[in-house]
């Protein structure tokens, strides 16, 4: 059975795609990833051009991603919930609807720095040196979830 993993920011175009996009490239069609917003900012847009970028240069392509908003049905589909930092992570343990799916949701920065509960910051005001800096993050992170999953 495949394990599903979603990987949430506030808006799906920044952090969320390019944790979705990094760990897509590491894992084997076996692990589903997938990635959605706490906010429908955003929905069916493509992720922020930056973020693109930084993918690209890292051989990473997410433009087939479309941005779409978290749904009480994603903490039954999901194995792991991953939330780019605590203000989403708040959102989403609001969001569930009991201990199992709230079992499910952790801090993404976590799998590092366990319960240290650092934040992935966003990018979207910021200059391309911050997305590549989260880029940075995200990929470390998400070597970790790999040796998990």
């Amino acid at each position: 059975m495949s394990k599903k993993v979603l990987m949430v920011c506030l808006g799906n175009i920044c952090r969320s795609p390019l944790a979705e996009g990094i760990l897509k490239s590491k894992v084997g069609k076996d692990i589903i990833v997938d990635s959605a917003g706490t906010e429908g900012y955003h929905v069916g847009h493509l992720p922020d051009k930056r973020s693109i970028a930084v993918a690209k240069l890292n051989n990473v392509d997410i433009t087939k991603q479309r941005a779409r908003k978290v749904s009480l049905s994603d903490f039954d589909e999901y194995d792991y919930i991953y939330a780019m930092d605590e203000e989403n992570y708040n959102n989403l343990i609001d969001m569930a609807k009991n201990d199992l799916q709230r079992s499910k949701v952790s801090m993404i920065m976590n799998k590092l720095h366990p319960k240290e509960n650092i934040d992935v910051p966003d990018p979207y005001f910021g200059d391309e040196n911050e997305f590549k800096h989260v880029y940075k993050m995200l990929d470390k992170a998400t070597d970790k979830i790999l040796e998990k999953l």
